[in-house]
This record gives C-alpha cells, structure tokens and sequence, in this order.
C-alpha cells in the first residue's frame, strides 16, 4: 500500500527548481531593465549636454560678434594684398556735435588711424555736414593741421559730397585742398544763436510769467521776458568774436587761394561751381576719383570709427531704463 506522505513528497520536490528558475529569470530581467534604465539615462544626459552646448554656442557667438569691432581688426576693407599703398577715408556725415558720428571724439580718432598706418598714402576726410558746435569744428581743425605737421609726407585731402557749410567748412578749411561737386553746397562762414519771443503771445491768454533766478542776467534769452538791450549787446558780442575765429580759421587755411569777395564771410552759401570761383575750394572730385587720379593709390580703406551694435542696444536699453526710472519717480506719490 503507497503512503499517501510519500507521494506528496515526491509531487513537491519538481517545484522548487522551477522556483529557483523563475527567481533567477526575474532577476536577470531587473539586472537588464536597470541596466537599459541607466544606459538610457546616460544617453538623455548626453542629449541635454550637447543641447546646452549647442544653445551656448548660438548665444555667445552673435554675443562675441556683437563686442569685436571687425574693423579694428582690419578684415573688412582690406584685400589680400597687404604690401600695396592705400588711400586712407574717414566719413563725416551729420551734425558737428558731442556724441554725435561727426563728432571731434570720433573724427579724431579715425584721422589718427589713418595716418599712423604705415601703408597710408593719403588720407581723404569724406564730409557732408551742415555744421554744429564751433568748440567740436575747431577741434578737429586743429587735431587736423597738428596730423598734417606731423606726417608732412602724407597728404590730406577733403572731399565735399552733399554740403559743408559752417562747421562743415571749417573744418574742410584744415585739408591740403578741398574737392567738390558742382551742386555741393559750400560756405555759410558765421555764426548764428536762436531764440524767440512770446511775450504778447502770453499777454493775451493771460499768463503770468513766473520767474526766480540768483545773477541779474540768468534769465538771459527767456522768451517769455521783454528783450533786454544789454544782454542783446553782450550776445552780439560773444557771436562776433567766434565768428572772428572762423574767418581767422579759413583764411589760414585757405591763404592766397581766396578771391577778394565783400560777401565772402556774411554766412552766405554757394554752390560748388561758385565755390571754386570764389577760391574756396580747389577742384571737382569724389572720394574715388581723388584716390585714383590725384593720390594714384585708388584702394580706399575706410577709417571711419563705427559704433558696435552692442553699444547701441545699451544705448538705448539705458534710455529706456532712464523714462522708466522717471516715471516712476514723477509718479511716485501717486503710487503711495
């Protein structure tokens, strides 16, 4: 007779390899999913790196771009023949003013670059200006003649393209000689000071002007207030002698070139046609005509200082940050 026990024994003894088997079988497939979850995690890890390379690189390269002025660098107008004689140009373009592109600070530093590169043949100051300031004009006048002092071999040439007048003359007055088109607009030798007077105007609307100042002639050229023949007189002055120092300007720079013409010096303006009857400029000519029949080196390389475009972004974020800040300050109490 079988014993029941027995049986049971020998019925349970096959299970336990197959428990042993399906343990075993699920740890192999833990092993392989934790090894395909950190293979997979390098590979996301890898992705994001190079992502974050990638956005770093497409941000800081127009970044870099932005802060390298490339003409400092002297790859823009420039060939591939650095040994060959170059005429150099520098741009005057706008109103003769601080912080302006025709502003001494800027004019200044480009006429130095140029001259100081050795393979400057002649320099070419390109102006259309209808002036500005008299202390920046004369700034570059003089920085102009002490250059031409100081490289006797390199010569300095104006060239008049739309208009030069006042400042703009000035200045031209500095070069070895002036080139024109006929229908530039040159001259305008004087001085001038703006104002107006309101005074019958705020009579009838009926304001009273209110005015508190420390000096008996601080309110000087207020357009609400009568004019003042004193002040008027003081001013006539002061105008007159700066226009002393432009025509003292011009006729050193001109010399014997100028015709002797009553109207020459009265802030009249003339075509460059009439200009060059009057002795005030010297030739007809561009910039490249200059370069290739006068100077005989018809390679321009520009000098001219450019401002980076970072630099105007910042400009203008300032700016802005500025209104911000005064709004905000005007509208202070109305916040509280």
């Amino acid at each position: 007779m079988n014993d029941p026990q027995s049986e049971n024994n020998e019925n349970s003894r096959p299970a336990q390899p197959r428990a042993r088997e399906k343990s075993a079988n699920d740890y192999e497939a833990i092993v392989q999913k934790l090894s395909f979850a950190a293979i997979n995690e390098q590979r996301r890890s890898r992705r994001w790196r190079i992502f974050f390379i990638i956005l770093t690189f497409i941000y800081l390269t127009p970044m870099l771009l932005l802060t390298v002025d490339l003409h400092d660098l002297d790859i823009l107008d420039r060939d591939s023949d650095k040994d060959a004689k170059h005429t150099a140009l520098v741009r005057m373009e706008g109103v003769i003013a601080s912080g302006e592109a025709a502003g001494s600070e800027t004019i200044i530093k480009g006429l130095q670059n140029a001259f100081k590169d050795e393979d400057t043949a002649a320099v070419v100051l390109e102006i259309n200006s209808p002036g500005g300031s008299p202390v920046q004009s004369a700034d570059i006048y003089d920085e102009m003649r002490r250059l031409r002092e100081e490289h006797k071999e390199t010569p300095l040439y104006v060239v008049v393209s739309d208009v030069a007048a006042s400042g703009g003359y000035f200045v031209a007055t500095a070069a070895d000689k002036i080139y024109v088109n006929k229908s530039s607009l040159v001259g305008s030798i004087g001085v001038r000071m703006d104002s107006f007077g309101l005074v019958d105007m705020i009579d009838k609307i009926g304001v009273e002007r209110r005015l508190l100042t420390a000096g008996e002639h601080k309110g000087l050229l207020d357009p609400f207030l009568p004019e003042n023949p004193l002040q008027k007189t003081h001013l006539q002055k002061t105008l007159d002698q700066i226009h002393s120092h432009f025509i003292d300007a011009v006729k050193q720079g001109r010399g014997e070139r100028l015709k002797n013409n009553p109207d020459l010096f009265t802030g009249l303006v003339w075509s460059g046609e009439e200009a060059l009857a009057l002795g005030l400029v010297d030739d007809y000519g561009t910039s490249r005509s200059v370069a290739r029949d006068v100077v005989e080196h018809k390679k321009l390389v520009d000098f001219t200082p450019r401002e980076l475009l970072l630099d105007r972004l910042a400009s203008r974020v300032g700016a802005s940050l500025g209104q911000g800040l005064a709004k905000i300050i005007q509208g202070g109490f109305a916040l509280q």
